[in-house]
């Protein structure tokens, strides 16, 4: 029997990142996910959301308290956890997405627009900013290509024919 416990969200973050330590010097922060719904509410076509509870630890704690604020779109992998603690009026029960792996999507700056920033694993990426169309609400699609290196590919280099 395969058992599977995987998820993935794009969403925005709805406040400030704020790290804290465990005893032994662990980075954790909890943070919530707004993930938009593929389908509008009833009231007057407005888009309603999820709001997804998620814990990161260690170095994934510490990417997100340096990097990412309230807004930053973040893409989010992991897995759903549950647990229960007694609160001051019973049993309380929670469940989250505990992060195995966050990636910034994009930031927005206070000019309005938005910078790719990279993921968690450590690498270097370009840093790549542009700026909304106005009506859309994303940048331009338009290019031609041209400064793109061609590639020399025989047909005995493709795994399939």
């Amino acid at each position: 029997m395969i058992n599977v416990n995987h998820v993935v969200l794009v969403g925005r973050l709805t406040k400030d990142i704020e790290l804290r330590k465990t005893n032994s010097g662990a980075s954790v922060c909890s943070f919530t996910v707004a993930v938009d719904r593929r389908f509008q509410s009833q009231q007057q076509g407005a888009q309603t959301a999820d709001f997804i509870s998620c814990i990161a630890w260690r170095q994934s704690a510490d990417f997100l308290a340096n990097y990412a604020g309230k807004g930053t779109v973040v893409s989010v992998e992991g897995r759903i956890q549950t647990r229960s603690y007694d609160g001051q009026n019973g049993k309380v029960y929670v469940t989250e997405v505990v992060a195995d792996n966050v990636q910034i999507i994009s930031n927005r700056n206070s000019s309005g627009t938005y910078t790719s920033t990279g993921n968690q694993s450590g690498y270097t990426s370009q840093n790549q900013t542009f700026t909304p169309a106005a009506d859309t609400g994303y940048g331009s699609m338009d290019d031609d290509f041209s400064n793109t290196p061609s590639l020399d590919i025989s047909s005995d280099d493709l795994p399939f024919y």
